[in-house]
């Protein structure tokens, strides 16, 4: 086996509307998920000699790593008997920042299931990415998606046109259950009535490619609640404005603010402005899916 890599672009939300608690517990959710130039490097080469089982290095990540898990829940579900394999993962994605980058991880992970094993099953590789958590399907073969019921089911839109995103990681970590308990407790949600009409909004205001949604319909639901645990949030937003964006808005559950510009460069002066944060931002595009390669889904 000859060491191969793929790239595992993270996702940001443009908004992200709170519905009503599921019988599941889970909340209704839509949002729109897109992906962006700010990419982990997933690499697989043979396990070192002797070694019994498949392993994960990622510096930064403490834990089992998703990326590992959906190699070894790959195996499970299809038989696949091949060597150990020996994942690396180069972080670039902030961790527990509201941008999915373990879920980014553990999409490229099946994408080199499928590659190594020569096993080509989407209906069985989108089961898997399923069970390991609501972010991972959109991962498995990032594009732009409308996400409804959970998150977790994905209706594939258009590519949008080309526009700029300023990234503003936290040096702070938010833990996605606690947001979405603090929004119970602030009463967030919206009914079920609103989560079905912004729905459609949502698909009627992006099936021709626009860069983004109109501004009423990016509102985060649940910023109110991240910014409560974690006030200087709002200071940072308040930056973000000031730097010229369009829109400036926490990303899914935070603590990670995104700022949204016409094009690339605009974004890129505002990430030099603001060069004097730690972590420092960086300026993005959006991520297409023909970064893959031709032929690939």
């Amino acid at each position: 086996m000859t060491a191969i890599t793929e790239p595992a672009p993270a996702k940001v939300n443009l908004g992200l509307t709170l519905g009503p608690l599921r019988e599941d517990g889970r909340h209704r959710l839509v949002t729109v998920m897109q992906p962006v130039g700010l990419c982990d490097r997933v690499s697989a080469a043979p396990a070192p000699l002797g070694a019994g089982e498949d392993e994960c290095l990622c510096e930064g990540v403490e834990g089992e790593n998703l990326a590992l898990a959906a190699l070894r829940d790959f195996r499970a579900a299809t038989g696949w008997d091949g060597a150990p394999v020996r994942l690396e993962i180069e972080k670039k994605i902030p961790v527990a920042a509201g941008m999915a980058g373990g879920s980014a991880d553990a999409g490229a992970a099946l994408r080199i299931a499928e590659r190594l094993s020569g096993i080509e099953d989407d209906e069985l590789v989108d089961s898997v990415a399923a069970g390991l958590g609501s972010d991972v399907p959109a991962q498995v073969w990032p594009t732009r998606y409308l996400a409804t019921g959970a998150g977790d089911v994905l209706h594939a839109l258009p590519e949008p046109a080309p526009f700029g995103v300023l990234v503003v990681p936290s040096r702070h970590r938010l833990s996605t259950p606690d947001v979405f308990r603090e929004a119970d407790r602030l009463g967030l949600a919206r009914s079920g009535a609103e989560v079905e009409a912004r729905e459609a909004e949502l698909v009627g205001a992006l099936a021709a490619g626009a860069a983004f949604p109109p501004e009423d319909l990016m509102e985060n639901d649940l910023e109110p609640a991240a910014v409560s645990l974690l006030p200087e949030l709002e200071w940072t937003l308040d930056e973000v404005r000031g730097a010229g964006a369009l829109r400036a808005f926490v990303c899914g559950s935070g603590p990670t603010v995104i700022g949204l510009f016409d094009v690339l460069g605009s974004a890129v002066a505002a990430a030099t402005a603001l060069a004097g944060r730690d972590p420092r931002p960086v300026a993005v595009e959006p991520w297409y899916p023909s970064a893959l390669g031709p032929g690939r889904r």
